[in-house]
């Protein structure tokens, strides 16, 4: 349901305000998060002000995590499309007695010299740019997964906060849950022996998104040519229940990183942490297809990716059909030590077994990557953040790497003894396992749809491609006027 009805009558604060009291949606104080007077930062005594930027889907939870808690205040809420922000309006003024303003365009909110930091859950293709420019304008930064569009932004952003020397924390929070990190610890203490495969699976049902016969209005209540910032301005293509915008973003090339980069960065993620790589791979390689319907998707919904490492390698998986788990693990984790296996079924629990399934531990307790940010915030020591900059770029990239060999895979029939592969047991048998679930799905295979993406050497120290000019192509993006990400920072 919208706020209000009158586009213009958001685009000041002050008439929010009005908007809100008069529609009955606030109680309490109406005082304005910008009057309240706080002190000048470092102690935990001293109140941060907070900007969200992004809040109609995982910004909901941004908001929630800092109003009201941890000694901040939200002064901002920042989204360019009015029609969504009345639920974390609410949900602020409700949790802190203060009511944020609220701007469509973050370049208006970091003039603001009074802002601490600020908390980007936009769409994929706006994350660098917002973060880069914060860090700039002296903000620190929490900013979702993942951390980029494409590798290069990745490697800027952490560029930016070095030359900047700002916070800046990525938004895989399984990294501030107890159980998960327990977990990964009993992974890298040696307890199995060495860890030699990772894996990372996102079993995760991705319905059609439709086909429509041409491109679609954006809603009149969004600031479109905003919301595109540093991608193409075209017309959205795509009209589900989220709307001709929202959320199936993720799908469209142009914005997002299908669900490698949703929810699969999270598993990426924590598998790459297991292995305790901080760096990229030596190569990687990604096959699969957009199966069981034809819509206006572009990403798979159905993607094998194979990473070596030398020593060990992190296997992923993406089925966005109906499918069952791996050990009864369908969103998680696994990892296959020399003596044993740990299994991570989600954010924040795992378990470890013998090889014939004997189960010798297990760890289940959550934690706050929003405290954990804030606590690092006023320490000043990137090192008291789980979820550094860093680590959001090396985990980030692994899913642009392996869409990008996808993206330029060729088509051709399936056929469960992809010559890519090799001798690789374990690759070969996920491969295997995803024809069968194909099969199951009643997929009907041409030779259109299956994609085998070539085998792409990687130079870790430049983070470029050693065997592949094209491939490198892939690396960054052309940048719109006004939303360039910079080459150096």
């Amino acid at each position: 349901m919208r706020l209000v009805n009158r586009r213009e009558f958001l685009h000041d604060s002050a008439a929010l305000t009005a908007a809100l009291a008069g529609a009955g949606l606030l109680g309490g104080s109406l005082q304005a998060a910008e009057e309240k007077t706080t002190a000048k930062k470092g102690g935990a005594n001293d109140q941060l002000r907070i900007a969200c930027m992004g809040v109609r889907g995982q910004g909901k939870g941004h908001v929630t995590g800092y109003a009201g808690k941890h000694n901040c205040v939200v002064a901002y809420i920042c989204d360019v499309d009015e029609a969504v922000i009345g639920g974390p309006m609410r949900d602020a003024e409700k949790a802190q007695g203060l009511i944020p303003k609220f701007e469509k365009d973050i370049r208006k909110v970091l003039e603001d010299k009074s802002i601490d930091a600020i908390s980007i859950a936009t769409p994929n293709h706006w994350h660098a740019l917002a973060a880069i420019w914060a860090m700039q304008a002296g903000k620190h930064v929490y900013v979702e997964k993942p951390v980029s569009h494409n590798v290069s932004e990745g490697r800027r952003m952490v560029e930016a906060a070095r030359k900047y020397n700002k916070i800046c924390q990525t938004g895989t929070q399984s990294r501030s849950m107890a159980g998960m990190r327990q977990a990964i610890e009993y992974v890298q203490s040696g307890n199995l022996g060495k860890v030699k495969i990772a894996r990372g699976l996102c079993y995760k049902d991705r319905p059609s998104i439709g086909k429509v016969d041409g491109p679609q209005e954006p809603p009149k209540t969004m600031d479109y040519d905003l919301w595109c910032g540093p991608a193409p301005n075209r017309k959205p293509q795509r009209n589900t229940k989220y709307g001709t915008v929202h959320y199936d973003w993720h799908w469209i090339w142009d914005y997002g990183n299908g669900d490698l980069g949703n929810q699969g960065i999270h598993e990426m993620d924590k598998a790459r942490w297991g292995l305790g790589k901080n760096e990229l791979p030596k190569s990687v390689i990604s096959v699969g297809g957009r199966f069981g319907y034809v819509d206006d998707g572009e990403t798979a919904n159905t993607q094998l990716c194979v990473f070596d490492y030398g020593d060990s390698e992190l296997i992923f998986e993406v089925r966005g059909l109906k499918s069952g788990g791996l050990r009864d693990c369908k969103i998680g984790n696994l990892f296959h030590c020399e003596k044993g296996y740990v299994i991570c079924p989600n954010y924040h629990s795992g378990a470890a077994f013998t090889p014939d399934g004997k189960l010798l531990e297990k760890w289940d307790e959550k934690g706050d990557h929003f405290g954990n940010f804030i606590k690092a915030v006023r320490s000043g020591k990137k090192e008291d953040l789980h979820a550094d900059i860093l680590e959001g770029h090396l985990s980030s990239a692994l899913c642009h790497l392996a869409n990008i060999s996808y993206r330029l895979g060729k088509p051709q029939s399936i056929d469960k003894n992809t010559r890519e592969f090799r001798d690789n047991k374990e690759a070969n048998e996920a491969l295997a396992r995803m024809i069968e679930h194909l099969g199951e799905n009643k997929v009907v295979f041409d030779d259109k749809t299956y994609r085998v993406g070539p085998v792409l050497e990687i130079n870790s120290k430049t983070e470029t491609f050693t065997n592949n000019k094209e491939a490198n192509a892939y690396l960054t993006r052309e940048y719109r006027k006004d939303f360039v990400v910079p080459e150096k920072v």
